[in-house]
């Protein structure tokens, strides 16, 4: 009876050490913190940095859990965050300054800019009669997707660059669409993001050299492109998270530019599908247009210009409508950022 007693003694011992074990290991096995995030459009080659930050264990490094999901479109992706369907998100800061124009109670801010140079375009074909000037447009049909973020600049962009719109014809077509109607001349021009349309009509059969890219930022309209957004609600709950991100964030695209073959291997393990020597010139592309500019190479990337982007809210007035409701430090806040050391492109 005694040493059933001590036996039971015993386990019940062994079972104690071993609960308070398991409870001294658990922080190690689950502390990383889930962080959903949304990017703009599918996984291509300009996603490379984000895929990088994930695979090579950025966001692990600093604790976090993170899933990237595919998006949409520039736009959609701001209202996932803004509903906090997604904890953060990949999308466009136009769309963006627009939603807080109509509504500063949206819970969304930008938090690091990625595209600092936009890249909204108007893309047509030579044969079509669309050349580099945008006088080229008028008296023709452009397919313009509602939701695209170069569409939403076309009020804009025909004051800047002097364009008279009465004989122009807009059709309304959806993403997938919207190149092989290019393709097949049903219609002389589309809005898009220049790499991808560029690419795309490519790998619809079409000539380089019979494709004609406008790119709005060439021709007057100073904005910026698409920033990485939080839903303010999870940013105040879990600042720490927020600047993990953006730290992994960092290092990824970094490692985009220095190596985009290592960013498209990335981008291919989503989607075998795609031609990698395509992908390879749309990150290469995206880099050069896009991310690495001038204003990147001397501050780092993810930050902004107050004055400019106070000056871009202003242009939107034109082609948003905007009412004036919103000022630069309700859109971005740069409260998140690694230090400038840490942002610089190679």
């Amino acid at each position: 009876m005694l040493k059933s007693a001590r036996s039971l003694a015993a386990r019940a011992a062994f079972v104690g050490l071993a609960g308070v074990a398991s409870l001294m290991a658990a922080p190690a096995a689950f502390a990383d913190t889930p962080v959903k995030f949304t990017l703009d459009w599918k996984f291509e080659g300009p996603a490379a940095g984000f895929l990088l930050a994930l695979d090579k264990g950025y966001f692990k490094a600093e604790g976090l859990d993170v899933t990237i999901d595919s998006g949409n479109g520039s736009v959609e992706a701001i209202s996932r965050v803004a509903t906090g369907t997604y904890d953060m998100g990949f999308g466009d800061i136009n769309s963006l300054i627009k939603l807080l124009d109509e509504d500063p109670s949206q819970k969304i801010k930008g938090v690091f800019m990625i595209y600092d140079r936009p890249t909204f375009a108007i893309v047509g074909r030579k044969s079509l009669g669309i050349t580099d000037d945008p006088k080229s447009l008028e008296g023709k049909k452009l397919g313009a997707p509602p939701p695209d973020g170069a569409f939403a600049q076309w009020k804009a962009f025909k004051a800047v660059a002097g364009i008279d719109d009465s004989n122009i014809t807009l059709e309304s077509v959806g993403f997938p669409v919207r190149e092989p109607m290019l393709a097949k001349g049903d219609v002389d021009a589309v809005f898009g993001f220049s790499f991808s349309v560029i690419l795309n009509l490519k790998a619809q059969g079409v000539p380089a050299d019979d494709i004609a890219p406008i790119l709005m930022a060439e021709h007057g309209l100073n904005l910026y492109g698409n920033t990485v957004t939080v839903n303010t609600d999870f940013a105040a709950a879990n600042p720490g998270v927020v600047k993990g991100v953006l730290k992994a964030l960092a290092k990824g695209f970094a490692d985009a530019v220095a190596n985009p073959q290592e960013g498209v291997d990335a981008v291919l393990k989503r989607n075998e599908t795609l031609n990698p020597d395509i992908e390879l010139e749309r990150l290469t592309m995206a880099n050069a247009q896009n991310i690495k500019t001038p204003y990147v190479v001397e501050h780092g990337m993810g930050g902004v210009d107050p004055e400019r982007l106070a000056a871009s809210i202003e242009t939107l007035k034109t082609s948003m409508g905007l009412k004036g409701a919103v000022t630069a430090d309700k859109v971005f806040d740069a409260s998140f950022l690694p230090p400038e050391g840490e942002r610089k492109l190679p």
